[in-house]
Formats: structure tokens, C-alpha cells, sequence
């Protein structure tokens, strides 16, 4: 996104080659920015146009399943001077967008949809913005970055108020392109910005997809495993905190640090103390509890996770999910309107679970195979090439190593 809007060209390594991440892609070519990319190579090329340098597409962008490519999207399109319609596949159509719409609304921004415009498909036309106060309650990155790259068009500065820090990479590219972007204390403030600066990147390893190994090795008594080039962001390392504080052995060693924080993550498994996530921890791993929920399920004692009521909106309601089929594997799990309680077991039971769709139950379900006294079978595991298409390949790969 930001190598489209800056002018020249920005290269990019290890891209991520995922369906949400080919689907942006793919938008921003159907706006007329060119990008170079060879399938397989996880290398791209994109050659900014500028901050209004985006042509109107020839008919609607197809999301597929990403809601952070919809949402972000949102916040760019708001300063555009054409209409274009955004849609996805049915769990995306079904996710809440107001949070994005109302205050890109109040920003100037013209967008309609069903629901007052809080579920796709969207139509957005760009509009005269002007900045605004924004309070961001749900402490959500995606809500965060959408209004920060919209406030690059408005007139007067947008301020956002973050009480509980959310994964600020937006915060990150916005520095390193030369954005009027500034941060004092929980305030973050952008400015109208007229140009954007091309930067080259190595893109770190996704610790979202690395959790799964991580907790994987980690609650299992003698594993041992080390992943590289992993994204160390200290907005993202919650899960590490989590699984310390249960127990678990990790040793963390940062290699670089620009624009994102890269390093090694060395795991050794032991058995797992339960423990208690509330939510002041939900933003810096929100996407790790469906792991962690596997991992509190084996641990010794009780654990509790609350204020997570976030979870009930993302590519299924996952708080639903997991405990139903943690409750089929034998699991003891209670659901709670925002989180769940746990009390650990010794192993699952075979059995069935079902994806609903969504890649972070799939994955979370074929760890937990690791810990079942029999084989689990997941049903609708298509959905994990959203985000890791070659999961089930390191997923062999160790798994193999561990039984040698």
C-alpha cells in the first residue's frame, strides 16, 4: 500500500505469498499501479504512482477473505477523486465495517453499503476530508490505520487517542515514507502529506503464523525449535509473554531493526502452568488466543481469558469456535461472553473439528493433533492459504523431525 503511493519504485523481500496478500495486490494493479512480481520468488516490485496518482478500476476489488486489505483500503479510497466498490467472499460480507465507515464519514468521505455501510460490499467515493479526534475504544489497529491514511489527505491534523497500544507497523511505514505522521504519549497525530518516499524492505517473518509452532514446541515436554527471520515487533510479542509466563523456555534475539524489529525465536517445550490473559494484553495478541486456547487446554491448573469479545467478529466468532471443538476433544472449556475459562487436561480425545472457515482455527486443530491419544480430522482446511498456504509443509517437517 504505501509502496503504491509513494513515487518510485519500493522493492520488497520475502513477501508473503497468501491469498489476502495477492488479493491487495491485485487491487491496487486493477488501479493502475504497476508491480512486478514472479510467483514463487517472494520478491516484489512496486512503481508508486503517488498519493493521487490511483485511476478508478474497471469493476469491483475482490477481497476474498481479508478484512485488513478492506479496512485499510477504506482509509486510502477515502482521499480518492473517483467511486470504486469493494467486496469479499461471504465471511468477509459479514464483517462489521462501521468502525471504519462512521468516522471516514465524519472525515468527508461518501461510502455506502448495507447496514449503513457496516457490511460489504462497499461503494466509496473520496471527498474533501478534514481531520478529526478520534478515540480509538477498541484498541484495533485496523480501525487505527485506516483513519491515519486518510488523515494524509485531510485538511487540519487527525489526532487518535490509543488508551491500550495496538500493532503499530502503519505507525512504522508512515515514518519510514516520510508521512507528517508524529506521536506523543498515547496520541498519535498525521498531517496532510503531499508526498511519500519509495523504501526498500525485508519483510519479516509473520509471528501471527509462527505463533502456531511456537506454542506448538512450547507445550510439548522436550521440543526444541528455532525460527528465523521472524518479526520481533514488541506490539506483537504478547504471545512470548503468555507462554513464558506459563512456563515455557524462549529466548528472543533481535537482528535488525528497520523499519520492523527481525530476529530468532529458540522455543524448548516443557508442561505448561495455566495462567490469565485479560485485556490489556488482547491488542498485542489477538490473533494468537485460538493457539493459546490449544496450549491453556493442556496446561496444569486453570486459565482464564477476558476482554476478548473482539474475537467474536473476526473470519468466524473464534471464542465459539474453539471452545466447541475443544469441547469435542475432551478439552474442559467454558465460554464466557468475552473469552473463556479453561482447566487444563492431560491430552485431547480423537476426533472432528471444523474449521468454520477460518484459517486460525484450522491451524490451531492440527497442532493440537500433536497432543490427541488419537487422529483429529479438520474439516474445511482450504481456508489456511488466506494466510499460510504452506502450513501443512513446515507442519510435516517437524513433525517428522520430532519423531526421529
Amino acid at each position: 500500500m504505501f509502496g503504491a503511493l509513494a513515487e518510485g519504485p519500493s522493492h520488497f523481500t520475502g513477501f508473503l505469498e497468501a491469498e489476502d496478500c495477492v488479493r491487495t495486490l491485485e487491487a491496487f494493479r486493477a488501479m493502475g499501479v504497476p508491480i512486478m512480481w514472479k510467483p514463487g520468488s517472494g520478491e516484489v516490485t512496486v512503481q508508486g504512482v503517488g498519493m493521487q496518482g490511483l485511476k478508478p478500476a474497471a469493476g469491483e476489488l475482490d477481497l476474498g477473505n481479508s478484512g485488513t486489505s478492506m479496512r485499510l483500503l477504506l482509509g486510502i479510497l477515502a482521499g480518492q477523486r473517483f467511486e470504486v466498490t469493494m467486496t469479499g467472499d461471504a465471511s468477509l460480507c459479514s464483517r462489521p465495517m462501521k468502525r471504519v465507515t462512521q468516522p471516514l464519514k465524519q472525515m468527508g468521505a461518501q461510502i455506502k453499503g448495507r447496514d449503513q455501510a457496516n457490511f460489504a460490499p462497499l461503494t466509496i467515493r473520496g471527498g474533501n476530508l478534514h481531520g478529526i479526534e478520534f478515540e480509538n475504544k477498541l484498541g484495533s489497529a485496523q480501525v487505527k490505520s485506516a483513519l491515519l491514511l486518510a488523515g494524509m489527505y485531510g485538511s487540519g491534523p487527525t489526532r487518535i487517542h490509543e488508551w491500550l497500544p495496538s500493532r503499530d507497523h502503519t505507525e512504522r511505514m508512515m515514518q519510514a515514507c516520510g508521512a507528517r505522521f508524529q506521536q506523543d504519549g498515547n496520541i498519535l497525530q498525521i498531517e496532510a502529506t503531499e508526498r511519500l518516499k519509495p523504501f526498500d524492505m525485508i519483510v519479516p517473518g509473520d509471528i501471527s503464523s509462527a505463533a502456531f509452532f511456537i506454542a506448538g514446541a512450547a507445550m510439548i515436554p522436550g521440543s526444541e525449535l528455532t525460527i528465523e527471520k521472524v518479526g520481533l515487533n514488541p506490539l506483537r510479542t504478547g504471545i512470548v509473554n503468555v507462554l513464558k509466563r506459563m512456563g515455557a523456555k524462549i529466548d528472543m534475539k533481535l537482528a535488525a531493526a528497520h523499519p520492523e524489529p527481525i530476529g530468532t525465536l529458540q522455543i524448548v517445550g516443557c508442561k505448561l502452568k495455566g495462567t490469565r490473559i485479560t485485556k490489556e494484553e488482547i491488542p498485542s495478541l489477538i490473533d494468537e488466543l485460538p493457539i493459546l486456547m490449544i496450549a491453556m487446554a493442556l496446561a496444569e491448573g486453570e486459565s482464564l481469558i477476558t476482554g476478548a469479545e473482539e474475537l467474536r467478529v473476526k473470519e468466524t466468532d473464534r471464542i465459539h469456535s474453539m471452545v466447541h471443538n475443544l469441547q469435542g476433544l475432551g478439552a474442559q472449556i467454558e465460554e464466557l461472553p468475552d473469552g473463556c475459562l479453561i482447566r487444563g487436561v492431560e491430552h485431547f480425545h480423537a476426533g472432528t473439528a471444523e474449521s468454520f472457515g477460518d484459517h486460525r482455527t484450522a491451524m490451531s486443530f492440527a497442532m493440537a493433533s500433536l497432543c490427541a491419544s488419537g487422529p483429529i480430522q479438520i474439516d474445511g482446511i482450504e481456508c489456511i492459504a488466506t494466510s499460510f498456504p504452506n502450513f501443512f509443509d513446515h507442519f510435516e517437517a517437524l513433525r517428522g523431525a520430532g519423531k526421529g
